[in-house]
């Protein structure tokens, strides 16, 4: 990465212009990718990607550059550069360490990606493939995707900020179709952690390839989904998604300050069931958000946002935490050095309660049993939302009983949190993520245990 001095002029070009804060960010980010579709390598690709952003803020202005080519001379054009953005301050350039400081709190990777034969990896891909179509005659096309990375960073300020961090990312996914009278049904199943090839030590491709497939030959026989408003169960890890849409980003500052969301002004107010704690956390290892460091060089937290049901505080970056007088909470993150900081969250989840999941679903005498939610969307200023239901079931009696085909589960975030009534101790987390706001994306984490929740809607196409 840069040395010390190269980064003290580059710190020091950005403060000549009289700026109160300069940020050099650098990042060295290396991927390999493959697809198999149908029996054949479709996708198979690695790229390199190096560079360099540099932000500085003078008041209430910020400028930002960024640039390819890390020579000294470039780097301090692409300051000065910046700086002309944000001219008006009276700040002045403190001392940074000498070398990066790398934050504690991550179990290192035993086999980096980028030393294993491309060849093992597409063999995995070939193996999910024969193991899903062997499962049933019903799957009519596989499709297998494997991918990692490995990204370096380096981030440096006039705060005497200086850190480094190395992250490693390896996924896996699988989906599948499976034809029948009814038509065709899809089902998916993916893996990812912040870990290196020893991923596949732990995980069985094949059975993760079973999985998707028995999804998809389950719902050939499913029932159209139910339609109004009803109780909704929803399994361990798979509804996690939604909480991370319909209330993580309302409890994310910036959105906050710009009054869309429905949570500003409620710190210290009854948001939600005394059963729900909602926390965010970077520090989770190995999971898919996890970092040591946010993108900002702030060591990353674990961040209580609602506590039995009080919120009590938001998420926040290092430049709105400073124009607040108060300290980041780790959430500073960006897609690439070509890309500015904003407040995300890093892996979201509700703790797990008390209650035996069982007891749960025996206790609801009708509804549906939510096991998957897909993509969906949310209104940030009003918590509505809509996401599509991947995996569910009727509850009968009590029971769980006829798979459903996919539908609608319509509601309200603030409502979702006051509604529920019973949290499972089952906890997991769920598939791994990419968050997109402002048109970049991060990876994210997110979890649920088993929960309940009364008065949703559900959009299904039953009379």
């Amino acid at each position: 990465m840069l040395d010390h001095s190269t980064i003290s002029a580059v710190l020091t070009a950005g403060m000549e212009e009289g700026a109160d804060f300069t940020e050099i960010f650098v990042e060295d980010r290396q991927s390999i990718s493959a697809m198999l579709d149908d029996g054949r390598v479709e996708e198979l690709a690695s790229g390199r990607d190096r560079g360099a952003g540099i932000r500085v803020v003078s008041g209430e202005t910020t400028g930002f550059a960024h640039t390819a080519d890390l020579s000294v001379e470039s780097l301090r054009v692409a300051a000065r550069t910046a700086a002309a953005g944000a001219r008006g301050g009276t700040g002045k350039a403190l001392p940074i360490s000498a070398s990066p400081r790398s934050a504690a709190g991550r179990t290192l990777p035993t086999i980096l990606p980028e030393n294993v034969d491309k060849g093992e990896k597409v063999a995995l891909l070939k193996a999910a493939e024969d193991a899903a179509r062997s499962e049933n005659q019903a799957i009519s096309q596989v499709t297998a995707r494997y991918a990692d990375s490995r990204r370096r960073i380096q981030v440096a300020n006039s705060d005497g900020i200086h850190s480094a961090d190395d992250q490693v990312r390896t996924m896996f996914s699988v989906s599948t179709v499976a034809s029948g009278d009814t038509g065709m049904q899809t089902g998916r199943e993916s893996v990812g952690r912040t870990v290196g090839f020893e991923l596949f030590s732990e995980t069985d491709v094949a059975e993760l390839a079973r999985t998707a497939a028995q999804r998809a030959i389950t719902k050939l026989a499913a029932r159209p989904a139910p339609s109004g408003e009803m109780t909704v169960v929803i399994g361990p890890g798979g509804g996690g998604v939604m909480f991370h849409e319909a209330c993580g980003h309302g409890l994310e500052a910036d959105l906050v300050a710009k009054g869309a969301s429905v949570f500003a002004g409620r710190v210290g107010e009854k948001v939600a069931s005394e059963l729900v704690t909602l926390v965010d956390d970077g520090t989770m290892d190995g999971e898919w958000g996890h970092t040591t460091i946010d993108d900002e060089g702030l060591a990353v937290r674990r961040n209580v946002l609602i506590s039995d049901g009080v919120l009590m505080d938001y998420m926040w970056d290092g430049l709105r935490a400073r124009s607040e007088g108060r300290n980041s909470s780790g959430n500073g993150r960006r897609q690439s050095y070509r890309h500015l900081p904003m407040v995300r969250m890093t892996n979201t989840y509700l703790l797990a309660g008390e209650s035996d999941p069982a007891d749960i679903v025996a206790d609801t005498e009708s509804g549906v049993y939510v096991a998957h939610l897909g993509g969906g969307q949310v209104n940030t200023a009003t918590g509505d939302f809509v996401f599509g239901m991947t995996e569910a079931y009727l509850i009968e009696e009590g029971r769980i009983t006829a798979p459903l085909r996919e539908g609608n589960l319509i509601g309200n975030g603030p409502a979702v949190l006051a509604n529920i009534d019973a949290v499972g101790d089952d906890f997991s987390m769920g598939a791994p993520g990419t968050c997109g706001k402002d048109g970049q994306g991060v990876p994210v984490g997110d979890g649920v245990p088993t929960l309940r929740v009364h008065g949703l809607t559900i959009g299904g196409t039953a009379a």
